[in-house]
């Protein structure tokens, strides 16, 4: 399978820390961060590879050669005129670089990275799409691209410029894709002008507005959303952070082919006020101290899952889509903080009847509804987590139990010392305090 490396860009914005060389070559502790790509690709079996290079391009191909000497097969597609991020990719079509019908990886060559390529490839051939995006939420969804999605596909995608909902779930395009050659003969793209001016300007292509975004309407674009380390360092604030991060070994711990840790929350009471069932959003608001646990959660190394029973459903009091307008309140709550959950799992089943305008098909004894620990064991089958290095940490004892059903150690949120829980703390901060940070990781 080829892997596409989009390595032309000028690095304007990190030219402080290296400007005389191009930004692939820039140094992340003793290697360039082109290196921990290529490097991250041949470990699983990624080893054909073409690099579109455009500024210095010759130090690149000095530095990297045919790939042998780093264990992969490299070739080259240089940009003697700007071509836009996806101007090389047609042209390498046009040059039958692709056959029909092919999957290949396209990357950029400013992202620090250690993903499950594998995983990621299983993902995009279960939904049969034209293109897969890697998303994940980030610490600044408020200016960042939305990407809007059901069911893993793709629904809408807004660009940082466009308006946006007034709440919104916190999921950003990574700039990691798996893409289809199919997609070539979908746009209306004149490859034979790319790189020529038209009607007085350079005629050049956006991956992201003209090729990707217009293909969302087919439903034939996938979001493949994972709590792996992505991020890129096209700054020179980045630059520190991903050093950082790599040091700590934060990048490779991540790798969904290791055992993760998690954080399951319970949502209401732990992390946002209890007002009994929540039917109304504005009732929604999150707890004092809570944007500060999820913070030290997410640098802690230990996954944020939200598991709540959410009843309302199958009641008939909250449909679904209101539900989900809760929970894009909670995210862009956290998002304008810089803080984030990495997943959400509800179960919205009853088993009790007898409601007015209740759901008959969701009144039944179910295996998500905590005490029963469905909801944590399908987050640990999504995201390969160690449940007995895990805690679950709600306001009730049914809480408790989910937790100890599915191996985890627990925590409580009560003002009383008898509880079942190993550990009982006054609110979420005190826990994350007292057994992530300076207590038993």
């Amino acid at each position: 399978m080829k892997t596409i490396i989009m390595a032309g860009g000028k690095g304007t914005r990190i030219a402080s820390i290296a400007g005389d060389i191009p930004k692939p070559l820039i140094k992340i502790a003793d290697k360039p961060i082109l290196l921990y790509e290529i490097e991250c690709l041949k470990e699983q079996g990624f080893t054909d590879i073409i690099l579109t290079v455009s500024h210095m391009a010759d130090k690149i191909m000095d530095y990297f050669g045919d790939g042998s000497k780093f264990g992969v097969n490299i070739k080259y597609f240089v940009e003697d005129k700007p071509l836009g991020n996806a101007g090389a990719l047609f042209k390498l079509y046009k040059e039958g670089v692709f056959s029909a019908n092919e999957d290949f990886l396209l990357l950029n060559a400013d992202s620090m990275f250690d993903v499950d390529f594998r995983r990621f490839l299983d993902f995009h051939r279960s939904k049969n799409a034209l293109v897969s995006l890697f998303t994940h939420p980030n610490s600044h969804p408020y200016d960042s691209g939305l990407i809007i999605s059901e069911g893993g596909i793709v629904k809408n995608w807004l660009t940082k410029e466009e308006a946006r909902p007034k709440w919104y779930k916190n999921r950003v395009n990574a700039g990691l894709h798996i893409v289809n050659s199919q997609i070539f003969g979908m746009t209306d793209i004149d490859i034979d002008s790319i790189g020529t001016e038209v009607d007085g300007k350079p005629y050049k292509v956006d991956l992201d507005r003209q090729v990707i975004k217009p293909l969302v309407k087919t439903g034939k674009v996938a979001a493949y959303d994972s709590p792996e380390y992505v991020k890129d360092m096209g700054t020179p604030e980045r630059f520190e952070q991903v050093t950082g991060d790599l040091i700590s070994g934060k990048v490779s711990a991540r790798n969904l082919m290791h055992k993760q840790k998690a954080v399951f929350l319970d949502r209401d009471g732990t992390i946002n006020k209890y007002v009994g069932f929540l039917r109304n959003i504005d009732e929604f608001e999150l707890l004092p101290g809570v944007v500060d646990a999820i913070q030290k959660i997410n640098d802690s190394g230990y996954l944020a899952i939200v598991v709540t029973n959410q009843p309302v459903i199958a009641r008939g009091e909250v449909t679904y889509a209101e539900l989900d307008e809760i929970h894009n309140k909670m995210e862009t709550l956290l998002g304008e903080k810089g803080v984030y959950i990495d997943a959400l799992y509800y179960c919205p089943h009853h088993p009790d009847k007898g409601f007015e305008g209740e759901i008959p098909e969701l009144k039944f004894e179910c295996e998500c509804r905590k005490p029963k620990p469905g909801m944590l064991l399908q987050a640990a089958k999504d995201f390969n987590i160690d449940l007995e290095g895990s805690w679950m940490i709600g306001d009730g004892n049914n809480d408790v139990l989910a937790g100890k059903n599915a191996g985890c150690k627990t925590a409580i949120i009560s003002d009383k010392n008898d509880c079942d829980a190993e550990e009982c703390v006054n609110d979420l901060l005190e826990f994350v305090d007292k057994y992530l940070i300076s207590g038993d990781k």
